[in-house]
């Protein structure tokens, strides 16, 4: 029989349904962690607007000054048993996360007509008001530089990918099966 994972992250695109895959498994005993959590800290800390712009920003500034793999540093660091960690951006945090046991990457994709709609919908500073805006900032997270966002190349390193195109409740099932 397969061992269930303690540890969970998450990797995807804007809008594919991370928030609604952590969701899931918060309902399922484990605890939410988000790297972006650290950011929005730090923004905090700098009274700095906390929008997806700046949020970019300074991940990558962090992972520039600090290490490309301070995020999940940061976050390993309060993790106690089973837990979902969110938000992983860039290859290093990836990297940092696999050397710890029975951990497992997940990645969530979906159309990106699909992932334009739902962001609308969720009402949060996207910087984003039409669907070729939203694909150039997704292209700014695709990146190859060491200290920045390149979702594409933790998508690649991801154990399992589910594509979330359909209903909340199909998602559900996917991530049951997962499991």
């Amino acid at each position: 029989m397969k061992k269930k994972a303690q540890l969970i992250g998450l990797t995807g695109t804007n809008g594919a349904g991370k928030g609604e895959a952590a969701s899931f498994f918060v309902e399922k005993s484990y605890v939410y962690f988000s790297l972006s959590d650290v950011i929005r800290e730090e923004l905090q800390k700098k009274n700095q607007e906390i929008t997806r712009n700046n949020m970019i920003k300074m991940g990558n500034l962090m992972r520039k000054h600090r290490s490309p793999d301070i995020l999940a540093r940061l976050v390993a660091q309060k993790i106690e048993g089973k837990a979902v960690i969110d938000s992983i951006r860039n290859p290093k945090e990836v990297a940092f996360f696999q050397k710890r046991e029975n951990f497992m990457l997940l990645a969530i994709d979906a159309p990106a007509e699909l992932r334009f709609e739902r962001v609308k919908k969720r009402g949060r500073q996207e910087s984003a008001s039409s669907l070729q805006e939203f694909l150039a900032k997704e292209a700014e997270e695709m990146g190859t530089e060491e200290s920045h966002q390149q979702l594409l190349a933790c998508m690649d390193m991801a154990d399992h990918t589910i594509i979330n195109d359909g209903t909340l409740e199909e998602l559900r099932e996917k991530l049951e099966e997962f499991l």
